[in-house]
């Protein structure tokens, strides 16, 4: 059952808390939406430009994959780590022909993964933390808070993407 209540969660600092279960509370309701989709629905293409829903879920994980990379180790991803989260984070062609034929568990196994670690490594923070200003290489400042703001706004967005692709595909059937 989905907790509809955004509250403190002990074993965090409070605002990381608040920040914590925001981010869960919104992982539940995506996991809602696509736990019961078949291998087919989660590979459809709405037209040869779309994503599909399999290609936005791992671009959930990606972006908070790079979030995490940015804000706990305060610097930007590798070679390495590109290659790895460079389809999922881009999305378009190169998702189109790779991110396919792989179940529903594949997918809540990997946003899993990189939600676990997240949530390992808020529980050493504290809230000035989130509030400590930085800048990026244009000199736009920014805030450990808006990035993780930015991660569950993200996977919002494309969860709205996710539910207009499942409408059209039970118009289709």
């Amino acid at each position: 059952m989905i907790d509809y209540r955004i509250k403190t969660i002990e074993k965090f600092s409070p605002k990381i808390g608040e920040l914590a279960s925001m981010l869960e509370h919104t992982r539940a309701v995506t996991l809602e939406e696509i736990r019961e989709l078949s291998q087919e629905e989660l590979d459809y293409l709405v037209d040869e430009g779309s994503n599909s829903i399999g290609s936005l879920l791992l671009h959930i994980a990606s972006i908070e994959f790079v979030h995490q990379v940015i804000s706990f180790e305060n610097r930007d991803i590798n070679e390495l780590e590109l290659k790895q989260w460079k389809t999922a984070l881009e999305l378009g062609q190169g998702a189109r022909q790779t991110i396919k034929k792989n179940s529903v568990d594949y997918f809540i196994e990997e946003m899993s993964k990189v939600r676990e670690k997240t949530i390992t490594q808020f529980k050493g923070l504290t809230d000035d933390w989130l509030c400590k200003e930085k800048e990026w290489d244009d000199g736009v400042p920014y805030n450990n808070y808006y990035l993780w703001f930015h991660v569950f706004e993200d996977e919002i967005n494309h969860r709205g993407q996710i539910r207009t692709i499942k409408r059209m595909l039970k118009n289709n059937k």
